[in-house]
């Protein structure tokens, strides 16, 4: 079963050194790792969102990054 989490980042630069702390740390349980942010203008904006696939350690994974982020999964 993989699992696909989304977590949105509503500062991207003040939130990322932990976000990947903890992305390191599970690094061979994350298969697929995309970021995604938003543009205004034309212009790169400070919030966005990173998916991760995940296949191993589902729910350690989902309990430490959701001490820090408001995040959401789906199994596939």
């Amino acid at each position: 079963m993989t699992t696909i989490i989304g977590i949105p980042l509503e500062n991207r630069i003040e939130e990322s050194i932990k976000l990947q702390e903890i992305l390191s740390k599970y690094g061979c349980s994350i298969k697929t790792r995309i970021g995604l942010h938003d543009m205004g203008d034309y212009k790169c904006l400070n919030y966005g969102i990173v998916l991760i696939e995940v296949v191993n350690n589902i729910n350690e994974i989902y309990d430490s990054l959701a001490k820090h982020w408001k995040i959401q999964s789906m199994k596939f």
